[in-house]
């Protein structure tokens, strides 16, 4: 049953989709004025009409959702490559993992979502603008209690010990490498976003330096179907380069 003040999310006929929370106001759409007071009380599944007779059916927002809706400042780290940094790490709920460069929050909300309800994710970013902005997503997401940030140049050092994975989306990975091996448990991983790839081989002149083994480096490329009665096929628009990640181990 859907609270007073908790939110929610409509869906239009359109599949458009509208995030909002239930309480007594209305909201306006292409579909006319839905009045959000009526989604209180009833189940996820409901439709609500508008003062068209538009029909919205009702649900509680998960996590793809929020991501979906997220202020963005910065570009973010898009759900095809955040989902191979589970894949390639393992990290689950309680695992303890180091987000160097928070910008919008993006990556840091798909991690604390998984890493709940006893794991941490803390997140260091160097502007104070774009550390602002991820926690007033992270506070939408509900994730507030989980992804802690830091006001703190990551290449300067990491205060947590024993952690499970670092993750990094900065310019310059490769200054963290001495702080990653310091704060990684043996075992635990290293993840690096690249967008290019000189900055992939200055991170491969110093990585050998330290404790990691197991590199790997993937490109991530999505590309949907469009399936027909009369023809199915791959679209002509795919989700191409956005960066290379690269793993390593600690040991």
């Amino acid at each position: 049953m859907i609270a007073e003040g908790e939110r929610i999310l409509l869906m239009d006929e359109k599949g458009r989709k509208y995030l909002v929370k239930a309480e007594r106001r209305s909201l306006h759409t292409n579909f006319g004025a839905v009045d959000l007071g009526e989604a209180i009380g009833k189940e996820p599944g409901a439709v609500l009409k508008s003062h068209l007779e538009k029909e919205f059916l009702l649900l509680r927002p998960s996590a793809v959702d929020i991501l979906h809706k997220i202020r963005r400042v910065p570009q973010i780290m898009l759900p095809k490559d955040s989902a191979q940094i589970i894949a390639n790490t393992g990290v689950g709920p309680g695992s303890l993992v180091v987000d160097g460069g928070v910008g919008s929050a993006s990556l840091a909300i798909f991690l604390g979502n998984l890493v709940r309800p006893d794991g941490r994710v803390v997140s260091y970013e160097l502007r104070e603008d774009f550390a602002k902005v991820a926690e007033e997503n992270i506070k939408l997401a509900g994730l507030d209690k989980i992804i802690t940030i830091k006001l703190k140049d990551i290449c300067q050092g990491i205060d947590e010990r024993d952690v499970d994975l670092v993750s990094l989306d900065i310019p310059t990975p490769e200054l963290v490498l001495p702080h990653a091996e310091a704060a990684l448990k043996v075992g635990g991983y290293l993840s690096v976003f690249a967008p290019c790839v000189e900055h992939l081989q200055r991170l491969y002149r110093e990585i050998h330096k330290f404790r990691f083994r197991d590199f790997k480096t993937i490109e991530c490329l999505v590309r949907e179907m469009k399936v027909s009665e009369m023809s199915t096929r791959p679209d002509t628009r795919m989700i191409a380069h956005t960066g290379y990640l690269t793993f390593a181990r600690r040991v």
